[in-house]
Order: structure tokens, then sequence, then C-alpha cells
């Protein structure tokens, strides 16, 4: 019966008479005049002062627990490098702790001030997926990195190519992987992208073979410049005799006859070794009487 008097009741005018918005008017300034200022004034500097000290606690709890942080990845560090674990691994460990504990500080905080976490957590799950669905990519990037670290196509240090870019890998971060070019240059690439791409690790392998093709015009001895090219490699300590150097007839070109080289060499030397028999090779092969052919062709005019 309550309900239904309080739905028959007419709904509230729009326009409300002068005599009843004076009466209101005059109700409104007694309530001002008869308030109590120096309650007012007593409750505004107790809530100021328990506010300013949930703010300084909050500030110790943000200090304090930068400080813990960072001497729990100090520790990690520590116990990272006794127990010899992977480069790659520690990078991208102790870049998860520090997200994880940073998120765990923000909350701590933000329960200190005296916001509802509960909320705020079901607000960041809800925003997650949201969020998740839009950067898709940058989680498969995570998941990349991820893979990476377990199958070790490449740790740090190694000299890859990968997506047409060369160069030592720095650093295996979350997202992306850091490698620093022959010429200094830093290139990040994705991890999603380097995860399911060709990888050339050229670090795996203590020893490298290099192969250079040198021309020779038609007419020759083979044999001779066989045993000029041995003797140069032979020369150099930096070229291994296990497997010895071969030099073999690849090609009988347009204007030249090609012989392959190949020679062996230590990881580290091989750039060096390679440049280096370029330039001997120029000089030395010419005394020996072995010429480089400039392409040419042969032009016959037949009169009619």
């Amino acid at each position: 019966m309550k309900f239904l008097s309080l739905a028959a009741e007419e709904p509230a005018p729009l326009i409300v008479p002068d005599s009843l918005q004076k009466a209101r008017f005059e109700e409104t300034i007694e309530k001002i005049t008869n308030l109590d200022l120096q309650q007012v004034l007593s409750s505004l500097v107790s809530e100021s002062i328990w506010i300013v000290l949930k703010i300084l606690l909050a500030l110790a709890i943000y200090w304090v627990g930068r400080w813990l942080i960072r001497k729990l990845i100090k520790l990690l560090n520590g116990i990272y490098e006794r127990r010899s674990v992977d480069k790659s691994l520690q990078t991208f460990l102790r870049n998860l702790v520090k997200a994880v504990c940073y998120i765990i500080l923000t909350l701590l905080i933000i329960q200190v001030i005296g916001i509802n976490t509960t909320s705020i957590v079901a607000l960041l799950a809800s925003a997650g997926l949201a969020i998740g669905m839009a950067l898709s990519g940058t989680l498969q990037n995570f998941a990349g990195g991820v893979m990476i670290l377990l199958l070790k196509p490449y740790r740090v240090g190694d000299f890859i190519e990968a997506q047409g870019k060369s160069g030592t890998v720095e650093e295996i971060m979350l997202f992306s992987t850091k490698i620093s070019t022959p010429a200094k240059q830093i290139i990040y690439i994705p991890n999603s992208s380097i995860a399911t791409s060709i990888i050339d690790n050229y670090s795996t392998s203590p020893t490298r073979r290099a192969e250079w093709i040198v021309s020779i015009a038609y007419g020759d001895d083979v044999e001779t410049a066989r045993k000029a090219i041995l003797e140069i490699l032979t020369a150099d300590n930096r070229i291994l005799q296990d497997p010895a150097p071969v030099v073999y007839v690849a090609a009988l070109a347009d204007s030249s006859v090609n012989l392959s080289v190949r020679a062996w060499t230590a990881n580290d030397d091989f750039w060096d070794v390679f440049f280096t028999m370029n330039e001997i090779f120029y000089k030395v092969l010419p005394e020996k009487g072995i010429h480089f052919p400039f392409p040419q062709m042969d032009v016959h005019l037949l009169k009619e």
C-alpha cells in the first residue's frame, strides 16, 4: 500500500513558486548561521594532518620498497653469477622480477593512501584484457622472448644475422633483441619476428671457414696458381692446417677460370684473415705469372 501511495504521488513541479523558493533560501541561511565554525576548522585540520601523514607514509614505503628492490636485484645477480646462469636469461629474469616488484609496490602504496585496491585490480584485469587484445603483437614479442631463452638459438655476445641485419647481440629484452652492428649502430629487432625467422649464428663454432673466388686468365697454369695460393695460406699462422686449405677449379667463366679457395680459421680472426688475403692475392699472384683478366668479348666481322 505504501508503494502504491508513493507511486500515486504527483511528480514535483518543474517551476517552484516564489514563496517556496524564499522559504528554502531562508532555511539554508539559518543552517549556515548556526554552523559551528570552530568544529569545522578542527575537523579540517585533523583531516589535513591525517592526509599528510598518509602521503608521508606512502613516500616512505616507496623509498624503502625501491631500496629493497635494488637489493633484491643485486642479490639475484650474485646468485646468477655463482650458478653461471646464461647472460641472456639473467637480463630477462632481472627485467621480469623488477616489473613485478614495482607493480606490487604501486598497489601497496595505493592501499596505504586509502584507495580500494580490489576495485583497481578488477579494473586493471578488465583493462588488461582489452589492452592485451589491442597489443597482441607486443604479447607475441614477449612469447618470442621466452622461446628464445628456452631454445637458445643465440646468446648475448653472439654474432648473428636475422631479418636482414647482422651484428653482435648486446641484450635480449622482454620484447626485443638489441644488437650492435660492426658500424656500432644499435638495432632493436622484435622478438616475435626473430623467433620465427631464419637466424645465422656465426658464434656457435670456435672455427669458421673462409672462402675466396680467385679469377685467373685462360692460358695461365692452374697448378702454378694453386701452389702459389697454398704457399700464401700456409705462411699465415692464423690459417688452420687441420683441415688443410684447398684450392679447386670452381667454374670456367666467360672471361676467366674461377678458383675456389677455402681455408679454416678461428672465429675471432675470420674477417681479418679474409680481408688480408684479398690484398695478398692481388699483390703476390701477378709476381708468380698469374693474371687477373678483364671481362672481354671476341667480335668477328663477316664480309658478304
